[in-house]
């Protein structure tokens, strides 16, 4: 959905969207099991900056909630998760916040995106969105055994005969190290 400055010159946009699977490229670790429920608002918001210059800024406000299919960190099996969120968010135009490059910014300017052309596209705006309320490691099952580093059989469906030996001869010592830790004499 298209949001330009123009449309928003007129009334504010109101929006109750459900986009469906496909629409929104999320990566390739993140997909979209069903649709994905987005009701908000967008407005125009003019900020004066002296007598004759006036910013253009585009807020928008919405809420959105989706199922979406997240890969294991550990095993790769894609996992369903439920992700809900809302955000209020401030976009100027591009451009528009050059100035002298020593200027410093404040801290209420960290939360403004940019748009260029006239117009701001919802579409990333939520992708943008959804992939930061991901979590930061998703896992299948709390002990997910992983893959084998070895042949990459997932190791909770199956087992594996590969040798557990370091593959790297550097490593070696180290485990003879561990192998004479362990059955020295104990600590009591």
């Amino acid at each position: 959905m298209q949001i330009t400055v123009l449309d928003l010159e007129r009334e504010p946009i109101e929006f109750d969207l459900a986009l469906p699977p496909g629409s929104i490229h999320y990566g390739d670790e993140t997909t979209q099991a069903g649709p994905l429920a987005v009701t908000g608002r967008a407005d125009l918001i003019e900020e004066h900056r002296g007598p004759r210059e006036i910013i253009p800024d585009i807020r928008v406000r919405a809420e959105y909630n989706g199922s979406f299919q997240i890969l294991c960190a550990r095993c790769l099996e894609p996992v369903e998760n439920t992700l809900a969120g809302q955000f209020d968010l401030l976009f100027r135009p591009l451009g528009a916040d050059q100035g002298p490059s020593d200027r410093s910014i404040g801290a209420s300017e960290t939360e403004i995106g940019y748009y260029q052309d006239g117009s701001l596209l919802l579409e990333d705006v939520l992708r943008e969105q959804v992939l930061l309320s991901l979590p930061a490691r998703t896992l299948c099952q709390p002990d997910c055994k992983g893959l084998c580093p070895r042949c990459g059989r997932n190791l909770n469906t199956e087992t594996c005969t590969c040798d557990t030996a370091p593959a790297d001869p550097r490593w070696s010592a180290l485990s003879d190290l561990r192998s004479r830790i362990g059955s020295g004499p104990s600590k009591g």
